[in-house]
């Protein structure tokens, strides 16, 4: 009874996104109370549920995904996502082009969200196909399938960062294994399976091309390659800072506190309003709205997550994800191997990495608890699933279809096939990792 319940309530979630366009809070907040009423939670205290949820989930994550999406905004704006696609465009080539553009979409991926940096990276890659006169789809694939793992896995993306508080999980280790899937993941599903993707027509449309910055309005290669990685250099620096300590429990109270990710984008983001925004010339007023703007961007992820946090909490209080953990175990099967199928379900149900991601980890948590498994990479295996079969209920499909100007057929044999790989990809590595951490 009670696994069709969990059924029902995923399906009056899946079912008003994915067919009636119905906006996903709002989805999520008629999935949840009905959840509710059906798990048997007290009506009087389902309101209560709902603030929970919605407070437990925001409240360690909004900050972060607010700081961060400014922190790209503004790498965005300066240049120095244009400086780092220029300088590693000028060292690779023509002959490892589709190399060059990888780095760049893994680098500039790193600090921007995933729309953000396709939206801004695109018509770079149709100004290198018109330049060197190579296909568009060949040398694109490569600068999304890296924009793609550092959406799945790497903090501080949103489905990264806010499945660590949910599992439990540290967000270096997280970070740290989170490269080592990544790097393997978008070089197979980038410079490689391009090379079958030669044949694929492409004539992107005029209205997708922008004017690039003049050169001499670009920070400068150390400025633009320092900056945006501050971030992950500090995150990663956060694993060792503790040992750091020596015994000495103030010292270990000051690098814990240094090493939190909000102190963490919080100094990122201090440095770089001066080396990306007063450095280049920009007023504080200026830096002020492209930091409002990036607060209006990121308002609906926030929502979706908000509204995940809902759901989880509903199965929480109305014991369903114990008994739901109870049932999964008896299945057999690798509880990292489980949280990726779960996530791809939803994934090609919903469409969306992100829910997909937050509405399967609502779902196996109680498994990281039950069976001992690393929460790092539980983390990582549903951000994998969550990639998986991106296809027609997919914005991102979509954006790349008419921005490369593809029909439906060779959107499915690059597009959809890339995300596949990388997600396919993704689990192999962490289930070997998982044997040696």
């Amino acid at each position: 009874m009670i696994l069709a319940i969990l059924i029902l309530t995923i399906l009056v979630l899946v079912l008003p996104i994915s067919w009636a366009k119905v906006n996903t809070l709002l989805a999520f907040l008629i999935s949840s109370i009905l959840g509710a009423v059906l798990l048997g939670i007290p009506v009087d205290n389902i309101p209560l549920t709902i603030e929970k949820g919605l407070g437990n989930m925001l409240g360690s994550l909004a900050i972060i995904v607010v700081l961060g999406a400014m922190f790209g905004k503004l790498v965005s704006e300066s240049g120095a996502a244009q400086k780092i696609a220029t300088v590693l465009m000028r060292l690779s080539g023509k002959k490892y082009i589709s190399w060059a553009l990888m780095l760049t979409g893994f680098l500039v991926g790193i600090p921007l969200f995933y729309n953000v940096g396709f939206v801004l990276l695109v018509p770079l890659v149709f100004s290198v196909a018109h330049q060197y006169k190579l296909p568009a789809v060949y040398i694109g694939i490569s600068l999304l399938a890296a924009l793609s793992v550092t959406h799945g896995y790497l903090p501080p993306h949103p489905s990264p960062s806010a499945l660590v508080p949910m599992l439990g999980a540290n967000m270096g280790k997280t970070l740290m294994y989170g490269l080592i899937v990544a790097i393997p993941s978008m070089i197979i599903a980038g410079p490689l399976f391009a090379k079958t993707l030669r044949k694929i027509p492409s004539h992107p449309l005029e209205t997708f091309t922008t004017e690039a910055m003049p050169d001499d309005k670009l920070p400068g290669t150390f400025n633009s390659f320092f900056t945006p990685l501050l971030p992950v250099l500090m995150i990663g620096l956060s694993v060792f800072l503790p040992l750091l300590s020596t015994g000495n429990g103030q010292m270990r109270s000051i690098f814990l506190f240094l090493a939190h990710p909000i102190l963490v984008l919080l100094i990122s983001l201090l440095y770089a309003t001066f080396s990306l925004g007063i450095k280049q010339g920009f007023t504080m007023k200026k830096i002020t709205s492209f930091y409002a703007d990036a607060i209006k961007d990121i308002s609906v992820i926030l929502m979706i997550v908000g509204g995940a946090g809902i759901l989880k909490q509903v199965f929480m209080d109305s014991g369903v994800n114990n008994e739901i953990a109870k049932l999964l175990i008896g299945l057999n099967i690798h509880p990292l191997l489980l949280g990726w199928l779960i996530a791809m379900a939803v994934r090609v149900a919903v469409g969306s990495a992100t829910v997909a991601g937050l509405t399967a980890a609502g779902i196996v948590a109680p498994l990281v608890v039950a069976t001992g498994v690393n929460p790092n990479l539980m983390v990582l295996s549903i951000g994998a699933g969550s990639l998986m079969l991106s296809h027609v209920n997919d914005s991102g499909f979509w954006m790349f279809k008419e921005y490369f100007n593809l029909s439906l057929k060779d959107t499915i044999r690059s597009w959809t096939v890339m995300e596949s790989i990388v997600g396919s990809v993704g689990i192999i590595i962490i289930l070997l990792l998982d044997k040696v951490v």
